[in-house]
């Protein structure tokens, strides 16, 4: 079982805010790691290496929960972050990366239905509302055009209309996103997280490491260089570790509605990375993007809070 702490919730929300800001500012750093290392092998050796840090890091927990029960749910957990995170990939080879941005992010609008599947618990109207519009802020985050182009930015939104190869795995991948999420958050109801956590991380490297053995040219040593060293020392250490860990120990304490809603500002922190980095003009659409995102994240977790206050004072009112 969890062991409880008397930690703030926001607390917990701030870590998924962190965990999306920090997978936004690795788009850069995995785009010039997987033109060095095919995407399998990738995966598989930044997943096992932070599986075999957090063994150390987390040994004494990770020893207390050597059990069946752990290796098998931990098992399940990287076999579903591994294909969600591979199947992703194959869908960029035949989309926009606009699309596929777009599509993927749809994990939030899914994770509602899919948590009421598995817990019972139906998603609220707030829930349903938040998700709705991460999703249209997410499209004018994503899309590609700017919004003086009217008639070229009108096409690209009725492009979504057509689904090519990519853009069905692309949305398969945002189905496995959200039944990831939403088992993590049912698991942590049980069990301790980062033994799970340590678990799905090597369960996934290695899964890397067989299809990248079975699908992939693994290149030579010559690809060793510092700078690579130093992306995947990021991907390893920041992206896996430090943001995954965040996510999976958050979602032990916020419920994977609101949870999927925060983590969705990953484009937002990756389209603001791009503007740093690489020039990328701050336009209206953009702009309207952020503001439907923010609006989004104000309708899951400030109006539900206002919503209560006028039925408590009600209540209090009638009470003799």
């Amino acid at each position: 079982m969890n062991s409880k702490r008397n930690i703030p919730s926001f607390v917990y929300k701030l870590m998924l805010a962190s965990a999306a800001f920090i997978w936004g500012s690795s788009f850069v750093v995995m785009k010039d790691s997987v033109d060095v290392l095919p995407p399998a092998y990738l995966l598989g050796f930044r997943f096992l290496a932070a599986g075999l840090i957090l063994v150390v890091v987390f040994w004494k927990q990770v020893r207390k929960c050597l059990s069946k029960d752990y290796l098998l749910i931990g098992a399940l957990l990287g076999v579903l972050n591994f294909v969600a995170f591979w199947v992703q990939t194959i869908g960029l080879t035949d989309t926009t990366p606009g699309k596929n941005a777009f599509i993927t992010a749809t994990y939030c609008v899914i994770v509602p239905f899919v948590y009421w599947l598995v817990a019972r618990r139906k998603p609220t109207v707030f829930n349903l509302v938040a998700a709705v519009l991460c999703v249209a802020g997410i499209g004018f985050v994503s899309l590609q055009g700017s919004s003086s182009e009217g008639a070229e930015g009108l096409a690209s939104i009725a492009s979504l209309l057509s689904m090519s190869f990519g853009d069905f795995m692309t949305l398969i991948c945002a189905f496995i996103f959200a039944v990831h999420i939403t088992l993590v958050a049912k698991f942590s109801e049980r069990y301790e997280v980062m033994p799970l956590t340590v678990y799905q991380f090597l369960v996934g490297g290695v899964c890397g490491l067989l299809i990248g053995a079975g699908t992939e040219t693994l290149p030579p040593a010559s690809i060793v260089t510092p700078d690579f060293l130093m992306g995947m020392a990021y991907l390893v250490v920041f992206a896996s570790c430090v943001a995954l860990g965040f996510q999976n120990v958050s979602l032990a304490h916020v419920h994977p509605a609101p949870a999927a809603l925060l983590l969705s500002l990953e484009s937002v922190f990756g389209v603001l990375f791009s503007v740093a980095l690489y020039g990328e003009a701050i336009t209206v659409r953009l702009l309207i993007g952020f503001v439907l995102i923010f609006a989004a994240i104000v309708v899951s977790e400030v109006l539900p809070l206002a919503w209560k206050k006028p039925t408590n004072k009600t209540v209090s009112n009638e009470t003799p």
